[in-house]
């Protein structure tokens, strides 16, 4: 059994046994058919994973890690907000007529800022401390920015990273303020991880601990018998994460840079409903 797979039975758990339903609240999200998609939920869930023990991917059900790259690619590599630029269609339901999902996500860590040692966009800046100034406590980003939210198709979900060096080891924490935990959650615990190793190999360090700090982790109506079907699934080990060690260059790591051997997981019985 792998140590993701604990974490995410112990999260799913809690939430349905403790959790709080909205269900005499309005709420925003709809399923596609137009009704109100409601949701149980548990404030302020805190996981943390370890990278050197094991790659955090579920085998309780499959994670499209290479999906999963490609997004986390697009917006922190290619720092793009159009859905063209992406390999997969999970963004389309946001997406206008251009493709366009506005001043979102990889807009923003493209903006340039000004500081004493030049223009540096989010991402840049990131590399130049890490290489420069590792002992900074000040390595960090933030997309959720407020004088651009009328402008985004969607609020940033997973919007701040913050990046500590201790020793040869890099650590982050990723906060979130929202987590559709059955369609998401791993795939951003995986997205990150990945991140997280990136910017640890072209900086010389070792990737350590991914910390998930999740301010409202909630289970929709639907995924409810999901939820429990999943939790009932065989479990295996953990599976090893290959990462091209000739990457020494951020921009030039690609989906193909990245291989899971032993990938084994299970298949659940129907189709993942997204609200919307």
């Amino acid at each position: 059994m792998s140590k993701a797979d604990q974490i995410f039975i112990e999260n799913m758990h809690d939430i349905l046994q403790n959790g709080t339903w909205d269900t005499d609240l309005p709420v925003r999200p709809v399923w596609e058919d137009g009704t109100p998609a409601h949701t149980v939920k548990k404030f302020g869930i805190v996981n943390r994973y370890n990278l050197q023990e094991e790659f955090p991917i579920l085998t309780l059900r499959k994670t499209a890690f290479k999906s999963c790259i490609d997004e986390i690619l697009w917006i922190w590599q290619k720092k793009s907000n159009n859905v063209h630029d992406l390999g997969s269609h999970i963004w389309d339901s946001w997406a206008d007529e251009s493709g366009s999902i506005g001043k979102a996500y990889g807009y923003q860590l493209a903006q340039k800022h000004h500081y004493k040692e030049g223009d540096f966009d989010q991402v840049d800046r990131v590399l130049y401390d890490l290489k420069h100034n590792p002992s900074s406590r000040r390595i960090m980003t933030n997309i959720y920015n407020f004088a651009d939210l009328s402008e985004m198709h969607l609020y940033p979900c997973a919007y701040s990273m913050t990046f500590n060096v201790t020793g040869d080891t890099l650590n982050g924490i990723l906060n979130q303020r929202s987590n559709d935990m059955l369609t998401a959650n791993n795939w951003n615990v995986v997205q990150y991880a990945v991140l997280l190793i990136m910017f640890a190999q072209v900086s010389g360090l070792k990737a350590g601990e991914l910390v998930h700090v999740i301010a409202d982790a909630h289970i929709y109506d639907r995924h409810v018998p999901l939820v429990q079907e999943m939790l009932t699934n065989p479990q295996y080990a953990a599976p090893k994460l290959i990462v091209d060690p000739t990457v020494t260059d951020f921009y030039a790591f690609t989906t193909d840079s990245f291989q899971l051997v032993d990938y084994k997981c299970s298949k659940l019985s129907g189709k993942i409903p997204v609200a919307i």
